[in-house]
């Protein structure tokens, strides 16, 4: 092998047609850099919210009715005198009737479990 001379190895000023060349992939180096930067803080950004937010969401969600074991749950829905049923629906702790009184149009009333009471009487009329 030939040795290298140590004038070889010294830097020669590029020409300024590869100087601009250079000049703009350092530039595209930095801005790429910095898109993945910021890229990479919205990652961690969204990971710190979710792992923050998932206790209050749990905290907002409306829990089923817990059943105790030793005795079954008892509740009174005091519906209105001849109230006809016609269909039931249960939603979490709430319980939705669907029916109507002779003569009147229909209704959905809306029982409550936990609170035991009637938390909404709506009329269904159509048009």
């Amino acid at each position: 092998m030939t040795p290298i001379e140590p004038d070889e190895q010294e830097d020669k000023p590029l020409d300024p047609a590869m100087e601009n060349v250079r000049r703009k992939m350092v530039r595209l180096q930095l801005v790429s850099a910095g898109v993945m930067l910021i890229m990479l803080m919205a990652v961690l950004g969204t990971i710190v919210y979710k792992l923050t937010r998932s206790d209050e969401a749990a905290e907002a969600t409306p829990s089923a009715v817990s059943v105790p074991g030793d005795a079954p749950l008892t509740a009174i829905a005091a519906l209105p005198a001849g109230f006809s049923v016609s269909d039931v629906a249960l939603s979490g702790s709430q319980l939705l009737f669907y029916g109507s009184l002779p003569g009147a149009e229909p209704r959905a009333i809306v029982f409550d479990i936990k609170a035991g009471r009637i938390v909404a009487d709506v009329t269904v009329r159509t048009q």
